[in-house]
């Protein structure tokens, strides 16, 4: 049964690779031995922090809109959508150094 032009180029490039001449052979092998993956982690009030900001800045807007503008700061007004939505995003903007 013949070979597959498929299967032929296959073998051909094992034999590409197990070729003296090949530039392969005089190549560094890359160690992963030193390499740490996780050599440092965030401390714990770091995450609390993190997501207790996300947390804070959305009950701040769920009061607001439960309240229709009356809680959490009356004079602010619809200031208060931005005031909760900083807060969220102070958060979130946090999670950029979660590792």
């Amino acid at each position: 049964m013949p070979e597959s032009r498929r299967r032929k180029n296959r073998n051909a490039g094992d034999q590409q690779l197990n070729d003296p001449k090949s530039p392969l052979n005089s190549a560094e092998q890359f160690s992963v031995e030193g390499l740490d993956g996780e050599d440092e982690s965030l401390p714990a009030w770091y995450r609390v922090t993190m997501f207790g900001l996300m947390i804070v800045g959305l009950l701040w807007l769920i009061i607001w809109y439960v309240t229709s503008g009356a809680l959490p700061i009356n004079a602010a007004g619809g200031w208060n959508i931005i005031i909760g939505f900083s807060i969220a995003m102070v958060g979130f903007f946090m999670t950029m150094r979660w590792r």
